[in-house]
Order: C-alpha cells, then structure tokens, then sequence
C-alpha cells in the first residue's frame, strides 16, 4: 500500500505544533478533553488562534477530500506518543469515544454558526471513514481486552492477529511516523506471539514425557496456557501439520524446495502450471476435488497469463501466479468479495488444511505472504461487525495461519512437538 505525503498548508502545521507542543505537556485526560471542545463542540476552545486556524482549514474548498487525513494526523500526534506509555494506553480508546458523542454545547454567536455546522459536517463524515475505522482497530489492539466469548464482535479480537496490522492499521493518508509505529507494535505482538506458542509447546512436551515414564506429578512444570483460540486438541493438529513431516515423509518446507528445485527446470511456463496443478491437488482430498475443485483448479490455471504459455518460468511468472491462486482460492478484493471456493474448501477440508494448502503455495513464492496476508484483512474487513459465534469458522481458520505463518517465516523452532505421541 502506498501512502503519499500530502502538502501542509501554514493553518495546518499550527495545529500540528499546538497538538505536539502539548501532548508533551499535559495528561492525556486533558488533551482528551481539549480535542473534544475543538473538534466535536467547535466553541469555546481557549486558544483562539488555533480555532481561527480550524476554520479555515474546514472552510476550505479541499476540505472534502482533506479534512480526514488532517483529523486523523492531529489523533495520531497524540497516539503516537500515548501508544509507548502503557499507562496511557486507555486515553487512546477515550479519544475515539469522542468521536462517538453527540455534540452538547449550543452556537450562541451567529457569526460562528455556519462555521460550527462545517466543521461538524466534516467530523461525521470522519466518522464514516477508513481513517476513522483503522483507530478503533488500533483502540482495541493497544488495549488488551481479555473477552473471546462468542458474542464479542470479530473486529475486537484483531490484537491478536499480528498479519493482519498492516493492511488493518494503516490506510491513506498514514505519516510516517505512525507506520513505524504500527509496524513496531506487529513485531512486539508477533514476536510475544511466539514466545507464549514455544513456551506451551515446551510445556506440553515435558508433561508428555513425564507421563510416558510414569514419574511424579510434582515434577510437572508450572502449567502454561493455550495461547490461542483453538481446543489444545486442534492446536496440536495444526502443529504437528505445519512443523511435523505432515506430507508423507516431508514438512511442508520441504516439499516446497523439492517443487522449486524441480521447476528451475521446467521447459515452459505451460508446463510449469501443470506442475503446479499436481502440487496443490496432491494435498486435496480425492473425492472432493473430483466434485468440482479440481476442474475449476485447472480453469484458473489454464487462463492465468495464457499468451505467454511458451516463456520460461521467471520470478515475475511465479508472483502473478500465485497472486492470482490466492484470489481465487481466498477472496479477489472488496469489489469483488466472493468467497465461496474458500468456504467450501473449509467445510470439506477443515480449517488447518485449508491453511496447510495456502501455505504450500506461499512457501513457493515468499514475496507474496503479505498478499496472503492482505487478503485475510478483506475476510477481516468484511465480517469485523458480526459475532465471533457466528463466524467460527473464520476465526478457526485465522487462528491456524497464525501458527502456520509463526511456524514458517521465523526462526521460532517447535520441532520438539514431534516428541509427543
């Protein structure tokens, strides 16, 4: 995603050095309290010149287009800075619930009335933004809510899906600051992330080793908790498909490099798609692909890129490939939500390997795991209102690239759950 750098008028950058001057000064309860007066009531702010600056700012013929980037950067001056204060971390869901309220303070003067209703116009239509809805997401990463009952909405249990930061946290408009922010929150919650996987898989292996020698229960370390959605039953499966030899005698790694190797002598991209059509059916379960998955595989393969069938296979051909395998198999774009191969594959399939075979073909071409990545945000994106009850099938199936992604592009080791009979 790109995020382009706008001009900064002069009534703009006043507003920026105010809000940083005194996001260094005084307590978020109060910077809380002064966004609410400036931005939501419109009256009665205490720095009259900084008012004067608003308005003109709304009162600009861009303000349609700009007003909710300039919005959404004065909010994240003050999250940006509250984010790295643990203490402070309940401020940022204070300043979005600003935006929630109804305004409460009457326009008394009639010089300011018709430029109160502007920028009140303009704040509403912030609130039916992208910028507007990446905040509440970032709210709920930063405050780390322990509530997964199956009534709380999907979009609250986001902090939990480090992948999905990126594409859910930063939308146009983002400064550069607060990518480097975003992105240093994923890597701290991916980096925990596999701490708590290796420290319950380390656990689970000296309890099973414990019990196979019959040995004392005292003995047992300190009990460590599932660190994710799924039954410890359906964990352990998932670990033992996506780091155990699951294919045969090979882990998925290997079978990857075994069909990379292969393919540096395929003599024509046709004959690489071939290849790639018995790559991925060999992991589907015959008597499902032969319904109808396997032929609109072939489909897919066949029409991918049909005028240069002749060419070798070159890196170009192998991201356009499989770019194109993860719209059809996940889902295309917002424009074009349907879904319906990939909740098919997972009522037949089952989540982890539905999982196994996206992960088969990421293992083939690395640059496109944030493809994968992004397209599990539009999944996101589209159900985040509803029930997690109501969409456990999602959540399965998001729970198991966690592992899956954990377990294949870090240097996290969990080849020990192999230990376990």
């Amino acid at each position: 995603m790109a995020y382009q750098s706008r001009a900064i008028d002069c009534e703009e950058q006043a507003l920026y050095d105010h809000l940083l001057h005194l996001v260094q000064t005084e307590l978020p309860s109060q910077l809380v309290d002064r966004f609410r007066t400036l931005f939501i009531e419109g009256v009665g702010y205490s720095d009259a010149s900084i008012a004067a600056a608003l308005d003109k700012i709304a009162a600009s013929k861009s303000a349609e287009q700009e007003f909710r980037f300039v919005l959404n950067r004065c909010c994240h001056i003050l999250i940006n800075r509250w984010q790295t204060r643990p203490q402070y971390h309940s401020a940022i869901s204070e300043l979005v619930a600003v935006f929630e309220a109804e305004p409460s303070r009457l326009v008394t003067e009639y010089s300011r009335s018709r430029n109160v209703r502007r920028l009140r116009g303009l704040v509403q239509e912030f609130v039916e933004s992208e910028q507007y809805l990446a905040l509440r997401r970032l709210a709920c990463v930063v405050n780390q809510t322990s509530d997964v009952s199956d009534s709380v909405p999907l979009g609250s249990l986001i902090r939990r899906y480090p992948y999905l930061y990126e594409h859910c946290l930063l939308v146009e408009g983002s400064s550069h600051e607060h990518q480097q922010a975003i992105r240093s929150l994923q890597a701290k919650a991916q980096r925990q992330y596999e701490i708590d996987l290796s420290q319950y898989v380390t656990y689970q292996v000296r309890r099973s080793q414990l019990a196979q020698g019959s040995q004392s229960a005292a003995r047992l370390p300190h009990p460590v908790k599932n660190p994710t959605l799924l039954s410890d039953r359906d964990l352990y499966g998932a670990l033992k498909q996506f780091v155990g030899k699951s294919q045969g005698s090979e882990t998925y790694r290997d079978v990857a490099q075994r069909f990379l190797t292969h393919s540096q002598q395929t003599p024509s991209f046709r004959a690489f798609k071939d290849d790639l059509y018995q790559y991925i059916t060999s992991s589907i379960d015959p008597a499902y692909g032969k319904r109808q998955f396997n032929n609109q595989l072939y489909l897919q393969l066949r029409n991918t890129l049909p005028d240069i069938n002749h060419q070798k296979l070159n890196d170009f051909l192998l991201v356009r490939t499989c770019s194109q395998l993860l719209n059809f198999l996940v889902i295309e774009s917002l424009q074009k939500p349907q879904h319906f191969v990939f909740v098919d594959l997972i009522a037949n399939l089952g989540p982890t390997l539905t999982t196994g075979l996206l992960l088969k073909i990421v293992l083939l071409c690395r640059k496109i795991k944030p493809y994968l990545e992004k397209r599990f945000s539009l999944l996101f994106n589209h159900y985040e209102s509803c029930s997690r009850e109501t969409v456990q099938w999602l959540v399965q199936v998001m729970e198991n690239l966690n592992i899956a992604l954990s377990t294949n592009f870090s240097t996290i080791d969990l080849s020990v759950i192999n230990q376990i009979a």
